[in-house]
């Protein structure tokens, strides 16, 4: 016991002092514990009982140690600039503020506004990652891991240290991570062993506009935790998404709306000839386009890996000049998935499935050619089974896919289908 502290008081004040910046979660269980000890009845400047001294030594050694785990020195290193060319970044000190003073904030932003990779360093700005990490959950692993590769790379951070990513089967966090990208089925697992999410100081859903179960889960829960953790903050980012429903559904919470930074885009509508397979048509949509422009590089969207691999066999096999095929989906290792962020002296034709739609923005894309087409999974209440079926995509995700070029300079958006469709 030390000498100079041998009041219950100045012990009540160094434990406070230790758990000044210590994490969320150590802060829950020591103060448990020293509530455990039942010390309400003693007097403030009574010396302790010589039964309590062991475990009130104990619990001050834990406290120290607690201290030391904080994760304030690594959130402070982390640096945060902000491009002058994102849209997002001219409404810093607006967004800043607004998530200082209240529990949650609801930013809609259209594509290439920049906000899901600005949103996480205004946070810290806002003084989050203190007594917790900020939690970012996108609905794709592929999406998770390259925005936390970007992210480190801004804030000139380790990646996998300070920053990094959990998504199924693939954890690159430590104990000292800050800034943790995840998808939304790892949050809502976590919930399991963790109800009050007390790793975190600060959660932002991204993509919400998606609807998937998770997410929706996701929003019913964190609308009920705000009420047991006024400590915790939450951000709800989208591209497209009504934002006055769901502020209304968070009791008027509030949002705000960010210009996309796009330049024009020419749409052409090229639909089907009589019998014309989808490979066919997306390897005509390629010529159309390189008798334009044979240098600047394609972004394919289409339903599924197997339409992928036909157009990858179709389109190697015409040995286009100065081109590489790749293609982009979620069970390609980390390796060939990080080839399309780099581009080199060849055209590049990527062939990729909707993971591509939001989230990830791939440089360079200065076409679209779109299907039209998705691969999504349904019920069917005949067979009472899950079904994977091949569906035209909703008008929302059209303006998603077409967002995808125009980022950079003028774009070409190819529709694989008729204007009336």
């Amino acid at each position: 016991m030390p000498e100079n502290l041998p009041t219950l008081k100045a012990l009540r004040r160094l434990l406070e002092k230790d758990l000044r910046y210590a994490r969320l979660a150590d802060q829950v269980k020591i103060k448990r514990e020293w509530n455990k000890l039942d010390l309400r009845e003693l007097p403030p400047d009574c010396t302790l009982p010589e039964n309590l001294v062991i475990p009130v030594k104990r619990l001050l050694e834990r406290a120290k140690s607690a201290a030391e785990r904080s994760l304030k020195p690594y959130a402070e290193k982390l640096v945060r600039s902000y491009p002058e060319n994102l849209p997002v970044s001219q409404r810093h000190s607006e967004i800043v503020e607004l998530i200082k003073n209240n529990q949650l904030l609801i930013v809609a932003g259209a594509t290439g506004s920049g906000k899901t990779t600005q949103l996480p360093k205004m946070a810290l700005d806002a003084g989050c990652g203190t007594f917790g990490r900020i939690g970012c959950t996108q609905p794709r692993r592929l999406a998770a891991s390259s925005l936390a590769r970007r992210a480190a790379g801004e804030m000139q951070a380790e990646f996998g240290d300070t920053v990094g990513y959990k998504v199924r089967f693939d954890d690159h966090t430590s104990e000292n991570t800050v800034v943790k990208f995840m998808t939304d089925g790892i949050l809502l697992a976590e919930t399991r062993d963790d109800p009050d999410l007390l790793q975190y100081d600060c959660i932002m859903l991204d993509e919400v506009h998606e609807r998937s179960l998770n997410i929706d889960f996701l929003l019913g829960y964190l609308k009920k935790l705000l009420q047991r953790r006024k400590n915790l903050k939450v951000i709800i980012s989208s591209a497209t998404l009504e934002s006055e429903k769901l502020a209304e559904f968070f009791g008027n919470a509030p949002f705000v709306e960010i210009e996309g930074r796009t330049f024009p885009i020419e749409d052409y509508y090229m639909a089907p000839d009589k019998d014309e397979e989808l490979p066919e048509h997306v390897g005509r949509a390629v010529e159309f386009i390189t008798e334009l422009d044979n240098r600047g590089d394609i972004l394919v969207f289409l339903p599924g890996e197997r339409e992928i691999r036909d157009c990858n066999e179709l389109l190697t096999g015409r040995r286009l000049k100065n081109t590489e095929i790749l293609p982009l989906f979620g069970r390609l290792s980390s390796a060939e998935q990080n080839r399309i962020f780099s581009s080199g002296r060849l055209r590049r034709v990527i062939l990729a499935t909707n993971v591509a739609e939001t989230s990830l923005t791939i440089p360079g894309i200065k076409y679209v050619i779109d299907s039209g087409l998705v691969r999504l999974s349904r019920y069917n209440p005949r067979t009472r089974i899950q079904e994977l079926r091949v569906e035209f995509i909703a008008q929302a995700s059209i303006r998603q896919r077409r967002g995808r070029c125009g980022r950079l300079e003028d774009g070409i958006c190819v529709h694989l289908y008729s204007e009336d469709d």
